[in-house]
């Protein structure tokens, strides 16, 4: 049984005891929270939501939440004496998908 829900303009392929990486939510460690954006869901046969399945709930559980290592984007135009150098780090919310829900 799988589910593909949407998180912060993204979507994600779930089944139950997978861990991703989510936006930053602030919640505390060990919390659950459920999400109920679910755009589409296979259990034995696929469901397809117009947007979101019908009483279909994705229950996860918070691990920890923290920042992602730095991404450096440099940019340069030759013979112009210009330089741009730029980092970005993302903060995200690590979840354990616990249950999936029809």
């Amino acid at each position: 049984m799988y589910a593909i829900i949407k998180n912060g303009g993204k979507q994600y392929k779930v089944q139950e005891g997978d861990i991703l990486l989510l936006d930053k939510m602030t919640l505390e460690p060990k919390s659950s929270f459920e999400i109920k954006e679910v755009l589409a869901l296979n259990a034995g046969e696929l469901r397809v939501g117009t947007p979101f399945v019908e009483g279909a709930v994705v229950t996860a559980e918070v691990i920890n939440e923290g920042r992602e290592r730095k991404v450096i984007t440099f940019k340069k135009r030759r013979r112009k004496d210009s330089k741009v150098k730029r980092g970005f780090r993302r903060d995200f919310t690590r979840v354990r998908i616990t249950k999936i829900a029809a």
